[in-house]
């Protein structure tokens, strides 16, 4: 019976309940590294890690972004993309 548990399939809403509860700011990172973690269900565990790894990613190139933008001074640039786009409307 135990292993049924474990290797139960997640529904739908699950993933989309799931991929909600992590978007919570501090809560969500702390259940997403719980999660990763977890033994109790491998597909939930699996999702969860998955998550993380798309989320280091966009941190990874967030950063290389942000550093090519101040080294070759991109920052001008889109700061005055925007200010232009405010002042528009």
């Amino acid at each position: 019976m135990f292993e049924d548990r474990k290797y139960k399939p997640l529904s739908p809403w699950s993933y989309f309940g799931y991929e909600l509860l992590f978007q919570i700011p501090v809560a969500g990172l702390i259940l997403l590294i719980v999660y990763s973690f977890s033994g109790k269900n491998i597909n939930r565990r699996n999702f969860a890690r998955a998550h993380f790894c798309a989320l280091a990613v966009f941190i990874i190139l967030v950063a290389i972004f942000t550093v090519l933008s101040l080294i070759f001074g991109f920052t001008d640039a889109v700061l005055g993309f925007f200010t232009d786009s405010v002042k528009k409307l």
